[in-house]
């Protein structure tokens, strides 16, 4: 195991998702100790805990909802009590609903904001205000999306929040260079996890087609959107901030 980041702690939303779970192991296996945050009950999290055990780091998880503001301030606060001040933050919890803009319910647009914009904004600042308190550098990494340039008719709350989160990225990395907080954003294309790996799934047919519509003919693991991400966060990467790093293997060419 390397020991890159040994001594760092890294912060991850929505971490029991497949791409949260890879970056997690990601980290570890670098050295890092690793903050969990996740909707999902405690009992859900043993497996992949075990995981971490197994890479002999701290490890810390929680249920919480980033929707929340102060259920963030009090995750951070017992991340901090027992692995350290987060160094390495990820924002990386969303959601996506299925509709147009003229479908979708107020409740459900309501919903994936506070989400995914929201919720990447509470940890982030939250993070972001610690690390200026003990006077530290660090890395904010967001997991945006390719969909926040190109418009999606069947996802236009999750287009819209990406968008947001990609201004949110430049503000931040403006507001914090001077402290030596590197802030980025990875937006992948067409990832093998979550909503879509379920839909594709079902649908083989959309896989296929899914599939031969990238210009690369392939599809993205979370293990390759993992290792972008702590790309992002290496010692190396000086001068990276405000950065989109786009991994959509030539979709957003077709646009």
């Amino acid at each position: 195991m390397s020991e890159l980041f040994k001594n760092k702690t890294v912060i991850i939303s929505g971490g029991l998702g497949d791409i949260g779970k890879a970056i997690g192991l990601a980290f570890a296996d670098q050295g890092a100790a690793v903050a969990i945050g996740d909707i999902r009950p405690a009992k859900e999290s043993k497996s992949f805990l075990l995981e971490l055990t197994r890479r002999k780091v701290g490890f810390h998880y929680e249920q919480v909802d980033v929707a929340d503001a102060k259920e963030v301030r009090n995750w951070i606060a017992n991340v901090e009590r027992e692995l350290g001040t987060p160094s390495l933050i990820i924002p990386n919890a969303a959601t996506v609903t299925l509709a147009s803009a003229c479908e979708i319910t107020s409740m459900q647009w309501a919903r994936e904001m506070r989400i995914n914009l929201d919720g990447a904004f509470h940890l982030a600042q939250t993070c972001a205000n610690r690390l200026l308190h003990h006077s530290r550098a660090g890395r904010i990494v967001f997991v945006g999306s390719w969909a926040a340039s190109t418009p999606h008719p069947n996802m236009a709350a999750y287009s819209v929040s990406k968008a947001g989160l990609r201004m949110l990225c430049q503000c931040m990395a403006l507001e914090l260079a001077s402290q030596g907080i590197l802030v980025n954003e990875v937006a992948p294309g067409y990832v093998d996890a979550g909503l879509s790996k379920t839909i594709w799934k079902k649908n083989m047919g959309l896989y296929v087609q899914s599939r031969k519509k990238v210009p690369l003919r392939k599809l993205i693991s979370p293990e390759e959107v993992a290792a972008q991400v702590v790309h992002l966060c290496h010692p190396q990467n000086k001068h990276m901030t405000g950065t989109t790093l786009l991994m959509d293997g030539g979709l957003s060419l077709l646009c």
